[in-house]
Parts: C-alpha cells; sequence; structure tokens
C-alpha cells in the first residue's frame, strides 16, 4: 500500500465524500477514492450490540409443524396458528394480567374487551392477535377469522436496560427498563365453557366424592 492509499484511509468519511466530488469535477477520480466511496457509515458497535437481541424464535418454529394424516374415524384436527411480539417495553408484571385476561376468549371477544383495558399493554397484545388472525387466514387456511380462539396467551421476561437515578447527599439510585416478550396461540373451533374452572359435579357426582374422602380417612393412634 502507497503512502497515498495509507492517507486516504485516515480522511473521515465526509472529507472522503468531498475529495470524490473534487476529482468528480476535475476529472481526476482514482481508485483508492472510489473504494473508499463505498465505506459503511453505520455504527458496528450498536450493530454487535444488537446482535443477539431477537428474542426467542422458537414459538414461531411451531408453525412449521408437519403433522402426520389422520385416519378417516379419528376426529379433525384443529388448525392453530402462534404468534409474538418480542422487546415490548413494558414490564412483564404489568402484561401479565392482560395475557391471563384473554386467555380463553374468541377472538372477537378478546378484541372488543381489549378496547376497554386502559392499560399501554393492551395495545400491543390487541395489534399481536389481529396480526395472528391475518396470518391464519393467510397462510393456514382458516375460512371464518371469527372461528378461533386464545388457546395460549403468556408472557416472557425480556431484557432489562439498569439506569442510575441521582438522589441527595451524593448518593445514587438503581432504576430497572424492563422489556417482555408476548406470546399468542389461536385455535380454530369454539371456546371451552370451563377454561379455568373444572366442569361443574352433579349432586351425586359430589356426593361420591365425599363418600370416598370419608373412606380415605386415617383415625389417628389405630390399627
Amino acid at each position: 500500500m502507497n503512502n497515498l492509499t495509507k492517507q486516504l484511509c485516515r480522511l473521515t468519511i465526509a472529507q472522503v465524500n468531498l475529495l470524490k466530488c473534487n476529482n468528480q469535477l476535475l476529472g481526476l477520480a482514482s481508485p483508492a477514492v472510489a473504494a473508499l466511496a463505498g465505506i459503511h457509515s453505520s455504527s458496528t458497535s450498536q450493530a454487535r450490540y444488537n446482535k443477539h437481541n431477537t428474542g426467542p424464535q422458537k414459538w414461531l418454529q411451531y408453525n412449521k409443524t408437519v403433522h402426520p394424516p389422520q385416519n378417516p374415524d379419528e376426529e379433525p384436527r384443529k388448525a392453530y396458528v402462534c404468534h409474538m411480539r418480542t422487546n415490548i417495553k413494558y414490564s412483564p408484571d404489568k402484561m401479565w394480567y392482560i395475557a391471563s385476561f384473554v386467555r380463553g376468549m374468541s377472538v372477537d371477544e378478546a378484541l372488543k374487551q381489549l378496547n376497554f383495558v386502559l392499560k399501554k399493554g393492551a395495545v400491543d397484545v390487541k395489534e399481536v392477535i389481529k396480526e395472528a388472525i391475518e396470518m391464519a387466514q393467510r397462510r393456514h387456511n382458516v375460512e371464518f377469522k371469527s372461528n378461533l380462539w386464545v388457546a395460549e396467551s403468556f408472557v416472557g421476561k425480556g431484557r432489562v436496560v439498569k439506569g442510575f437515578r441521582r438522589h441527595g447527599r451524593g448518593r445514587y439510585g438503581v432504576v430497572e427498563y424492563k422489556y417482555c416478550h408476548y406470546f399468542v396461540r389461536l385455535e380454530e373451533g369454539e371456546p371451552p365453557k370451563n377454561y379455568y374452572l373444572p366442569n361443574p359435579q352433579t349432586p351425586s357426582e359430589q356426593f361420591e366424592k365425599w363418600l370416598d374422602q370419608m373412606r380415605m380417612r386415617k383415625v389417628i393412634n389405630s390399627l
């Protein structure tokens, strides 16, 4: 490498662009200046910092699962679609309430109820559900978008960025800026009537359960 090329490598991007314009006007563009003109001006440190910040990716791989063919006498397998949004600037503890709220609802009921939730995370949850509905119709051959319900809805902890806050007498405190990941799985069909609670028992079933509990009792200090 000659001395001219070494000097050109020490130039900044603005100086290289200015030198290139002057050489083009004079018709004296050199190969070294032409090579330096293609230098990317973005910060490499920022790219290295965000390289592994894409969040979890395994949840979307469930959409690529290939199931074996079913027998004619088997019940048809329900279609489903998995979707997520990573690195949401919201606390996972606060997002948990919204994720649990829409779990077990139909998509129409979930979107309707989220319009009345006065939390910032409700906007992201509503957008993710809408994107999942569109994905189910476009990629998974779901005919009616209203024939879907929220089978799974949960939150994961994301990146935690720590900062400092000044206090009196020269002291300081640590501030945590939390991020979260939201995951949802929509399933085709009608939502169950009892998603969280078990099916209600009849009086005879309750009596049989009580008898079993009484028969399983053990008297202390007995044979």
